[in-house]
């Protein structure tokens, strides 16, 4: 098997804002695996918080050898693999993973739904992301997401109120929050729970910070709108952790080392009575295409990543009613009108 990579920098629409930090754009890992004449795509998004950049992909790809991996792919085998390389670095382990899945599609003349029992016709609705802004250019950014049916806004400063009663001034989609642990009282937190309740929310994302399972859970218990896990669910492991602390976890394939374990988060999650939302970091059509075949399995979508972004690599998937379709093309289904690496 031969391992193709190319740094890339995805450039954001829009100035990114969210809690924390801002940014114009995300540094990305295209991947190819080339074997027997069939080529698997892949790519990892290494955005701040996750502490990956180019040198830590690069580095890790140097140890990556596949020669021992022989069909069918033993994905548990390739996970085991990939993290006794290196702990942490889980973008570029679902680079490989999604590049193997797309792979192993294309060597099967199978789409890579199909490996996960996906039902194509259950695909959620996506959401359209607003990071936090000016008033007039948040008004913009939902007249840009107009094709989206659920709006997806950033809070956690002191001005979460305005941002919400901007977006109200102009539409009355569906809501999905997402506070980044950017509050920082839980009763402040729970009072807001509340008012977003009345103002059409669906969900909160990581309400306090992911080190104080104590503070969300005492949220959780309370909420009359679902509490979701993100940056306090990364890997397998903390599936189970997140019981009782959240309603809900975000399974992201950056976080989870690709499509293998992310499903295996999804179904565990099931399994303990909690919901999933699938989300995205920004990314190109590649990892969305990837995410979007297990999206089905999933309560809530946000994988707007080809909507947020200027330089998208491969064409947009195709998009519906809110919802991405699902290709029957062997693989993940890119499309693109070059060899991109």
């Amino acid at each position: 098997m031969k391992i193709t990579y190319k740094p890339f920098e995805l450039a954001l629409k829009h100035p990114f804002t969210i809690a924390k930090f801002s940014r114009t754009s995300t540094p990305i890992m295209l991947l190819e695996i080339s074997h027997e004449g069939f080529t698997g795509y892949g790519e990892a998004s290494m955005v701040p918080y996750m502490g990956e950049n180019m040198e830590t992909a690069t580095a890790f790809l140097s140890k990556v050898d596949l020669s021992w991996l022989k069909e069918p792919f033993d994905f548990e085998e390739l996970v085991a693999y990939l993290d006794s390389i290196a702990p942490a670095n889980p973008s570029i382990k679902a680079a490989i993973d999604i590049s193997l899945h797309d792979l192993k599609g294309k060597m099967e003349n199978t789409a890579c739904y199909k490996f996960f029992g996906t039902d194509p016709a259950r695909m959620p609705k996506t959401s359209y992301t607003l990071g936090i802004d000016t008033p007039e250019v948040l008004i913009q950014k939902i007249k840009e997401g107009e094709h989206c049916h659920i709006i997806k806004v950033k809070l956690g400063r002191d001005n979460d109120k305005e941002l919400i009663n901007t977006i109200r001034s102009v539409s009355n989609k569906p809501l999905f929050v997402d506070a980044n642990q950017g509050w920082l009282d839980r009763q402040q937190g729970l009072d807001m729970a509340h008012w977003l309740h009345e103002q059409g929310v669906v969900l909160i994302e990581q309400p306090m910070a992911k080190d104080d399972p104590d503070s969300n859970a005492w949220i959780t218990e309370r909420s009359p709108v679902a509490i979701v896990g993100d940056e306090s669910v990364q890997r397998f492991a903390d599936v189970e952790k997140a019981k009782g602390v959240y309603h809900a976890i975000n399974m992201k394939l950056m976080k989870s080392g690709g499509m293998h374990e992310g499903y295996r988060m999804i179904k565990k999650a099931k399994e303990l009575d909690m919901k999933v939302m699938i989300g995205c970091m920004s990314e190109t059509s590649c990892a969305t295409l990837a995410a979007a075949a297990l999206a089905p399995l999933c309560d809530w979508a946000d994988l707007d990543g080809p909507f947020l972004t200027s330089n998208n690599p491969y064409k947009d998937p195709d998009f519906k009613d809110g919802k991405w379709v699902l290709s029957d093309d062997p693989g993940l289904g890119i499309r693109h009108d070059q060899q991109v690496i």
